[in-house]
């Protein structure tokens, strides 16, 4: 197969998204992910790190699963 997708992260601060684009740039899945926000002081807040990743992980492995795409096919991230 090929690489015929790019795969774009985005990570924000309430959330991890990830979006698939086709070849002519259209997009065709997006998945976004929520993840807890800490508050140990008023005015301070905090994220797991372990969180984030799992939840970057996660919407790149749904966008692909949306799809039917293997990493393969991916040209890019």
């Amino acid at each position: 197969m090929n690489p015929n997708y790019i795969l774009a992260l985005d990570q924000g601060t309430t959330s991890s998204r990830a979006i698939l684009f086709d070849a002519e740039g259209q997009m065709v899945s997006m998945a976004q992910k929520e993840f807890k926000q800490h508050f140990p002081h008023n005015g301070w807040v905090e994220h797991d790190a372990m969180e984030i990743w799992e939840s970057q992980f996660e919407v790149a492995q749904q966008v692909l699963h949306q799809q039917g795409i293997t990493p393969g096919q991916l040209a890019g991230i």
